[in-house]
């Protein structure tokens, strides 16, 4: 008898490697493609139209999906890990309401030129218009609030429609592209071709800015004697904080830095003066209003700095940089426009600047300085003995450090946030600007940290916030993704409640949320497969940040339950001068001390 155990334990010859196939389903070209644009993570749902998609998908070693519970956090989670990462972030949805729940993180991305690819699907393609089930017009829908969409009805245009929408939202000016396919579509076969060049008739971006421009903007520079580098988000997307230090550190400009540009230079820098306009800083706002130069790097003039546009730097000529030509002079004129990459145009104005004589900047520095020693950012500890949220948010900073990245929501403690976390690094800071989006905190935290696996991620929340999409906590859980949440319960809507006593003599309608008695947070963030924590006392901050920074295999929630009636301050209302700030319900800086 042949004794078989030696062929029994010989190695099986491996086989070889079958060729990909060139002739594929959409679904699997929609794949595909993902893979080869380098895409790693997407967030989304299944549903009818889409679900051919998720066969292949299955499939992919190269791209995670990440289940979430709602297709707003789908959105919201690709924010986040754009922001965190600075890659394309990718959301999945069907068709129908699955992709109108897509419409608000896509304005909110619109607005604050976030890099996101929303993929929907679509009814077939013969169905199209005729009110077919879960059908929706989603590329009519959200023409006003994209960079640019597709609707796919071939096969064949699959491979394209993604490269291009990838090229999109990264380019240029960054922005969300939506690209809508045909269930048909993602069922049919059809060749694979990866196009080897991109065919966007009319899309040129200008990345190179005006030479003689630069020139005229150094020349205002030399001539000026209150400059101020008004820095804008565009700076944080195109990553140009070396050059906007040595900018500062060469011609001692003073920086003031917009809500979403927070940490584009530390917080600790001498000539940092913080964040202008509704609630900003003094001295930011001061700046501004005082300035003969406003040197505007990657910003809008949004409603929110300017306050009454009539009012604001009146004595100020305007360099306005931006790489989005619609953005210059749409609110302000400028002197001096400048289209182009914002890193590429600084590196430009340092080198006509360099080795030429400039302004003696001291006495402007000496004086904003002065305004920021007589009106500092603070806060008054509550008479009751009850938690202050400005000391809990900067706690949460000091003890999670500079490192670390921040998510909030929208509403008083993100304004809390904005002042008084340590923004020393830059792109760490994560928070819905422009549309101002309730429910943005807990998912773009999740999609910070499926981003950035080995960082510390915070989400700095309100409980009316929390309340609109706690549920992708249950996504963390399920997926590993262990974030932390830090609730600001003032049981109420607190940035509307302020309004009300400013504004509504007090007529609280509608902004008691009762959260001192429903939900229990702890019980619910138990219930989602988190940690639960509270804290009522000062003396208990501390330990129970610290308790969540040692909890690294689940997220946690952590509620501080803090004073109702706090108010965020400085404050400008809505519509008045900047010159009408207040520090205090009734107190208002001392202009005339600083008079020109």
């Amino acid at each position: 008898m042949s004794d078989t155990r030696a062929s029994e334990a010989a190695p099986k010859p491996e086989r070889p490697a079958r060729p990909r196939p060139t002739r594929l389903t959409g679904s699997q070209a929609l794949v595909r493609a993902l893979e080869l644009v380098g895409a790693d993570t997407v967030f989304g749902i299944p549903g009818g139209a889409i679900l051919p998609a998720y066969d292949p998908l299955y499939d992919s070693e190269a791209v995670r999906h990440i289940l979430v519970r709602h297709e707003q956090g789908a959105g919201h989670a690709a924010q986040g890990y754009a922001m965190a990462t600075g890659k394309v972030g990718v959301c999945m949805a069907t068709s129908g309401p699955g992709a109108t729940n897509l419409v608000t993180p896509l304005a909110d991305a619109y607005m604050d030129s976030v890099p996101i690819v929303a993929i929907t699907g679509q009814v077939n393609s013969a169905a199209i218009g005729t009110d077919a089930f879960q059908e929706a017009d989603i590329r009519g829908i959200t023409m006003p609030i994209t960079k640019h969409n597709f609707l796919v009805t071939d096969p064949v245009e699959i491979p394209h429609a993604i490269a291009a929408a990838f090229h999109l939202a990264a380019t240029g000016r960054p922005g969300p592209v939506l690209v809508d396919i045909s269930k048909d579509a993602l069922q049919a076969e059809a060749e694979f071709a990866w196009p080897e060049e991109l065919d966007l008739p009319g899309y040129r971006p200008v990345t190179q800015p005006h030479a003689k421009q630069v020139r005229e903007a150094a020349r205002l520079v030399r001539e000026s004697s209150r400059p101020v580098l008004y820095v804008g988000g565009g700076v944080v997307k195109a990553a140009a904080y070396a050059e906007l230090a040595e900018l500062v550190e060469l011609t001692g400009i003073p920086v003031v830095t917009t809500l979403m540009a927070r940490g584009a230079l530390p917080d600790s820098h001498p000539l940092n003066f913080g964040m202008p306009g509704m609630h900003g800083a003094v001295p930011a706002v001061g700046a501004l209003q005082r300035s003969d130069l406003l040197i505007s790097l990657g910003a809008r003039f949004d409603d929110r700095v300017t306050g009454d546009l009539a009012t604001f730097a009146t004595e100020a000529k305007v360099v306005h940089a931006d790489i989005d030509p619609a953005e210059i002079s749409k609110n302000r004129v400028a002197d001096v426009p400048i289209v182009g990459d914002v890193k590429v145009m600084m590196r430009q104005l340092i080198d006509e600047l360099a080795g030429t004589e400039l302004p003696d900047l001291a006495p402007w520095q000496e004086r904003l300085r002065g305004m920021k020693e007589r009106y500092p950012t603070g806060w008054d500890e509550p008479a009751d003995g009850t938690l202050s949220p400005q000391q809990v948010i900067q706690r949460i900073g000091e003890l999670a450090g500079p490192e670390a990245y921040f998510a909030t929501g929208v509403g008083q403690h993100q304004m809390w946030a904005a002042h008084f976390l340590p923004h020393e690094l830059p792109g760490r800071w994560l928070n819905s600007g422009g549309l101002g989006t309730m429910g943005y905190c807990v998912p773009a935290a999740m999609g910070a940290k499926a981003g950035q696996p080995d960082a510390v991620v915070w989400g700095i929340d309100g409980d009316g916030c929390f309340q609109m999409t706690n549920q992708e906590l249950a996504t963390c859980a399920v997926e590993g993704i262990p974030i932390k949440i830090a609730v600001i319960n003032n049981q109420s809507l607190g940035m509307v409640r302020q309004w009300q006593t400013l504004f509504y003599e007090g007529r609280y309608s509608n902004t008691d949320l009762k959260t001192n008695q429903i939900p229990d947070f702890v019980k619910l963030a138990e219930a989602l497969g988190c940690v639960g924590l509270r804290a009522v006392a000062p003396e208990q901050v501390d330990e129970v940040i610290n308790q969540a920074m040692s909890i690294n295999d689940r997220p946690v929630v952590v509620e501080f339950v803090v004073h109702k009636d706090a108010m965020v301050w400085p404050m400008v209302a809505a519509g008045t001068s900047n010159d009408a700030i207040k520090i205090a319900r009734d107190m208002a800086p001392e202009w005339e001390d600083e008079a020109l």
